[in-house]
């Protein structure tokens, strides 16, 4: 059933085909904005630090670029098997067994990534609440910019401007 709504022949708008075929590039798109603006927060900030507050900057760099790159990865592998799947029905079996082993790779990938998208939102959150406060701080004190930086959509319309303002004092 799904190879015949994707294959076009009963399709005549084209909606799923074009949506689908327009997802990794939009996916992609957002993974390097959102990743990105973590990254410029993160590393930015690293000057306006003070020097008796030690932050774990290269394992932050280490954790960062892991779901990014499987992100970006899984996101062209699944833009890749949609078009494999789109133009080659005779390789469903095929596709089934290779969906399988992909998937005993895929969770504890995914979960890893996960681990580390967690660990991206924690520092990022502790170094901003660190600029701001100058003094080490624990979690209870940027656990708000820790759920602000975690719902991206609404966290950026209140982070960033403090930002803005944090830096241009």
């Amino acid at each position: 059933m799904a190879l015949e709504v994707h294959s076009g022949e009963n399709n005549q708008s084209g909606f799923p085909i074009s949506f689908f075929g327009l997802f990794p590039v939009i996916m992609l798109l957002y993974v390097f904005f959102h990743f990105g603006w973590f990254w410029s927060i993160s590393i930015g900030l690293q000057e306006y630090i003070p020097t008796d507050v030690k932050m774990k900057v290269k394992k932050f760099k280490i954790l960062f670029w892991i779901p990014v790159i499987y992100i970006a990865l899984l996101v062209v592998f699944m833009g890749l098997s949609y078009i494999g799947v789109q133009y080659n029905d005779s390789a469903s079996k095929a596709t089934i067994s290779g969906a399988l082993i992909a998937m005993i790779l895929i969770v504890p990938l995914h979960l890893f990534s996960m681990f580390c998208i967690f660990y991206c939102l924690y520092f990022t959150a502790k170094t901003y609440k660190t600029v701001q406060l100058q003094r080490e701080v624990n979690f209870g004190d940027f656990a708000g910019e820790f759920f602000l930086f975690w719902f991206y959509f609404v966290g950026i319309w209140i982070v960033q401007p403090k930002i803005n303002k944090l830096l241009n004092k």
